[in-house]
């Protein structure tokens, strides 16, 4: 089990040495930082850490800032304060902190805070499992094809046909939009319009269009896919704009 990281220090030095010590365990994949509160939330939608190892003193918006409207998400990543002032444990746990690692950080404490990730990481996953590793079934012209689900890009109904666009190849079905929709249930997919069916994890910008209508622009993806006004408002609170 990987633990995707996001590391927060305003402070290069301190942020270099938290990212190294991370770097010793195997169990942790750093996939960001940031030099600002401002940045976080960005990162956040970006990179879906599962962790955010967070800085307190920062200029503008600080640590605490930063947790309590992270904690506003549907889904916030686990917290760990990490700040050279001892004075602000108290109210750091009102924000459902992990842990609290004081500067100057060593390798006793950061193994420890790992510990408790894993812990607490592995207890959510076993009662909550991904559905996103279990393959999708799709019956096609000459066969049964399998893809994960964390692979599609977007599913959109093209006259009688659907189509199912992944990072790599692009399959034919004759199963409805509606039906797919049904078994994607679970999978963070979400309907942008009558015709389309959008892998949420894939956005990476909400762009204005006509008469209060949007597009989506997805990683690895060259074409926007179109937003009816009538599920912008929805789209925008699963994205947690």
């Amino acid at each position: 089990m990987k633990i995707r990281v996001l590391v927060v220090d305003d402070e290069p030095l301190s942020r270099a040495e938290l990212i190294h010590l991370l770097n010793h365990h195997s169990q942790i994949e750093v996939i960001g930082e940031a030099d600002c509160g401002e940045a976080v939330f960005e990162k956040v939608f970006q990179l879906q850490p599962d962790v955010v190892f967070l800085d307190i003193e920062m200029a503008e918006l600080s640590g605490l800032d930063v947790a309590k409207m992270l904690q506003q998400m549907k889904k916030p990543p686990y917290i760990v304060f990490a700040t050279a002032y001892p004075n602000y444990a108290v109210e750091a746990f009102r924000y459902e902190a992990i842990d609290y690692l004081l500067k100057p950080f060593n390798e006793e404490q950061v193994q420890e805070s790992v510990m408790r990730l894993i812990r607490n990481l592995s207890e959510k996953r076993e009662n909550h499992p991904d559905l996103s590793s279990r393959k999708l079934a799709i019956e096609v012209e000459d066969g049964i094809v399998y893809v994960l689900p964390r692979d599609i890009l977007y599913c959109c109904r093209e006259e009688r046909d659907t189509l199912i666009v992944t990072t790599d190849k692009t399959f034919q079905t004759k199963v409805s939009l509606k039906e797919l929709e049904q078994k994607l249930k679970g999978s963070p997919f979400f309907r942008t319009h009558k015709s389309y069916l959008v892998n949420i994890e894939k956005v990476e910008q909400l762009i204005p269009w006509f008469n209060g209508a949007y597009h989506v622009a997805l990683t690895g993806c060259h074409e926007n896919i179109p937003v009816s006004r009538n599920y912008v408002k929805a789209l925008r609170e699963v994205l947690e704009l």
